[in-house]
């Protein structure tokens, strides 16, 4: 008999930590987002020229992590004298704070200097409560697509894993069930960028992903934090706090990619990929360091070991936590609550107790894609 959270795909239980908090408490998502400005402006100069510009930024969450970029982005357009109507979708899943979001866009909370809705005229935000497996805009009519941090995450789990949380620490039965999922979503996301997107529109997406030194989000030196979080949960395990079942259960619904399974696709000319118009104009990797760790190495004498662990934990948590929550679904609110927090609470403890080699770098596949 198939367990009821087995059959839970992506769609059904993952969000992000509503309310504001994913993007108070990462920043180091947003340092990443800024970092490829110039990669964005070059996409914005070089549109075809469109009565509506129109764009979309996939898996946005709360919206406050790229608002700054997007706004950078309208104030170029807006400077060269193009009064152009701009719109924009912002997408995510339908569990998704899109009160918070919309809020940011207009000002009402979040960074009032960057609410480009208030500030230019002629800009129209929108959002879509469905997911970037599949088309979402209608054909032909996408200017400019953006997506950070957010297509790792596969439209359902191929297998629950059963040492481990993540597909990094995977066996190789299931990792290749993993990559298997992974390279179907990747190709239905691209064919579906492909039908939006119009002829000279462009597609920039920056995904987790492993790079040329094998590192990955996390893990680029010192410890392994998918590791951590699997130490942890099996600690709650191995002390009957969760069973069994709830520990299989626990299975991020994620597959990092590597350059040779992100570039696949466009190296081969007969591939659907390439019969649909999509070119990969570049293909880089990325590594963004720890904002929190590199405040308290520069801040050492005045940054106590508790207040580097206090400010980690949470952006760990932010994108994490649901699926800690999902696994306990049999239990009531307040048994979840409980054990969440003090599987978190564990961790934040053992990085206060000894902060070397913890930190959660970020390791990004930057692709340049163009419809031809």
């Amino acid at each position: 008999m198939i367990n009821k959270l087995e059959t839970l795909n992506t769609q059904d239980v993952l969000s992000m930590k509503g309310e504001g908090y994913y993007s108070k408490k990462t920043a180091g998502a947003k340092n990443a987002i800024d970092s490829i400005q110039k990669i964005m402006e070059r996409s914005i100069l070089s549109l075809p020229n469109r009565e509506i510009l129109r764009f979309a930024d996939f898996g946005a969450a709360d919206g406050g992590t790229s608002q700054q970029l997007w706004y950078n982005l309208i104030n170029l357009i807006r400077s060269s004298g193009d009064g152009r109507v701009i719109e924009i979708l912002y997408t995510d899943l339908a569990s998704n704070d899109f009160s918070t979001l919309f809020k940011n866009m207009q000002g009402m909370r979040g960074e009032k200097g960057l609410a480009y809705q208030k500030i230019f005229d002629n800009v129209f935000v929108h959002g879509c409560g469905t997911g970037f497996h599949q088309q979402l805009l209608a054909t032909d009519s996408l200017s400019l697509g953006f997506s950070a941090t957010a297509m790792h995450y596969v439209s359902e789990k191929p297998c629950q894993i059963k040492n481990h949380v993540h597909m990094i620490g995977a066996d190789i039965a299931e990792k290749r069930q993993f990559m298997a999922q992974a390279a179907t979503d990747w190709e239905s996301i691209l064919l579906a960028r492909a039908k939006e997107l119009a002829s000279g529109g462009r597609f920039v997406c920056m995904n987790f992903g492993i790079d040329e030194k094998g590192r990955y989000l996390g893990n680029t030196g010192g410890h392994s934090m998918f590791d951590k979080f699997n130490q942890h949960w099996r600690t709650h395990l191995d002390q009957g706090i969760i069973t069994n079942e709830e520990y299989i259960n626990t299975t991020f619904a994620q597959h990092y990619r590597t350059v040779d399974e992100f570039s696949a696709p466009f190296n081969d000319n007969s591939s659907k990929i390439s019969k649909a118009g999509l070119k990969l104009l570049s293909c880089s990797t990325k590594l963004t360091k720890c904002p929190y760790r590199e405040a308290y190495e520069k801040n050492i004498r005045s940054m106590s070991k508790k207040d580097f662990a206090d400010s980690l934990i949470p952006t760990t948590r932010s994108w994490s936590e649901t699926v800690f929550r999902t696994a306990l679904l049999k239990r009531n609110e307040n048994e979840r609550d409980n054990i969440v927090d003090s599987f978190y609470e564990n961790y934040r403890a053992e990085v206060e107790r000894d902060p070397d080699g913890h930190a959660m770098d970020y390791v990004h596949i930057i692709m340049e894609i163009e419809k031809i």
